[in-house]
């Protein structure tokens, strides 16, 4: 895979993720616009969150039966389209529910194109290619917060999920150009048992270990991104939305320093960068924390805390992989359902702490997730390594590094 199927790969994951955060700037504009009460805004961000974990258990999946995921990756762009065009043009509420339902389903052509890149590539370079394809990922959840803002300015809400409509049909018919075929190696025999076997893998001590950190990791992401903006907006500092939004550039930041976490896990420390990522997230707090009287420190946070959680993101799905090279996309798709989950806890938990007990509150619990993966990973650690899944990986690693010697 060359550079620029790479950066292809990583706008197509960014486009994608973009669609379904790209409300929470614009949230204010859009509910009085379609006539949506102020206190039921949040349910416009919560419908996209919903279609997407419904397509990570119904539509993932496909990604192991289909023969070319390269065509299931257009075809998913070009429906999470249809699902902007609908959304841009809603005359009513239901109707922009509707297409932003539609498009969070299909917005899990981000697992599929993470799959997708695994399975073309060497083992000494999947690691490498997986953490530059999912720092779209993150340059979509971050980078949608401050483009969104702009956007608005310019053309209104409804001009945002054009401009996201008109790209992903762009990418679509880009992605059949510029990207090879691939075939599934050992694809199931039918649809319905890619998507039972996705109960087994939550017995696999791997899967499980990787997930549960997921979980924790997401859930302290969660706490700061959904939670910052309150205390920006009051005292001392009263920043406007569009101020506000300039600090996912510090996010960005963090998140792209982690692009050699994937070289890390290649060299078969994936381990290591996951014990020490951790430890740098619940550091960063501390920084964080401070936020009520120094903003230089608060980015300094926001940038330790991207930084780690692309590490052990990187880490996580190259270990995953490696383990289950015969069905990435299930194996990912299950994986980010814990995704899912941790940062609908962090956002939820957040504003409620933030309430009664203030920006110190919300700190202290983004550390406490932080520290609860921290604990898991220890207990990993300390427990005897027998298991099939974690010797598949092992040997996954171990051929990575023949490779590249």
């Amino acid at each position: 895979m060359n550079m620029w199927q790479r950066l292809l790969l990583a706008v197509v994951c960014g486009v994608a993720v973009a669609s379904i955060y790209a409300a929470q700037p614009i949230l204010g504009s859009m509910g009085r616009d379609l006539g949506v009460s102020a206190d039921l805004t949040g349910w416009i961000v919560a419908t996209a969150q919903f279609g997407y974990l419904a397509g990570l258990v119904l539509l993932v999946p496909l990604g192991d039966v289909v023969v070319d995921r390269r065509r299931l990756i257009a075809v998913h762009l070009a429906l999470t389209a249809v699902g902007m065009i609908l959304t841009a043009s809603a005359p009513a509420a239901w109707l922009a529910f509707a297409g932003l339902a539609a498009a969070g389903l299909f917005a899990v052509v981000v697992q599929t194109t993470v799959a997708y890149a695994a399975s073309i590539s060497l083992p000494a370079e999947r690691g490498r290619n997986i953490g530059v394809v999912t720092s779209g990922v993150v340059v979509g959840i971050l980078g949608a917060r401050v483009v969104t803002g702009l956007l608005a300015e310019m053309w209104g809400w409804r001009g945002v999920y054009a401009v996201l409509a008109v790209l992903s049909l762009g990418l679509a018919a880009l992605v059949l150009v510029a990207l090879p075929s691939e075939e599934c190696p050992n694809p199931p025999a039918e649809y319905r048992r890619a998507v039972v076997s996705l109960g087994g893998l939550f017995g696999q001590r791997l899967f499980l270990t990787r997930g549960l950190i997921a979980f924790f990791l997401f859930a302290s992401f969660g706490t700061l991104w959904n939670g910052y903006s309150l205390p920006l907006a009051g005292a001392p500092w009263h920043l406007s939305e569009s101020q506000i939004g300039l600090f996912g550039l510090a996010g960005l930041a963090g998140a792209l320093g982690a692009g050699r976490a994937g070289r890390w896990a290649d060299a078969g420390r994936a381990a290591l960068v996951t014990g020490l990522a951790l430890t740098l997230l619940i550091l960063s707090w501390a920084a964080t924390a401070q936020l009520s009287w120094s903003l230089w420190l608060l980015i300094i946070g926001i940038v330790v805390l991207d930084f780690a959680v692309q590490a052990v993101h990187v880490s996580n799905q190259h270990l995953l992989t490696a383990a289950h090279p015969d069905r990435v996309s299930s194996v990912i798709g299950s994986y980010m359902v814990f995704y899912s989950l941790g940062s609908a806890l962090g956002a939820a938990a957040t504003t409620a702490i933030f309430t009664t007990h203030g920006w110190a509150g919300s700190s202290l619990l983004g550390a406490g997730f932080a520290a609860c993966a921290l604990v898991v990973w220890a207990t990993d650690r300390r427990l005897p390594r027998d298991s099939a899944n974690l010797r598949s990986a092992k040997v996954g690693m171990r051929q990575g590094q023949e490779a590249s010697g």
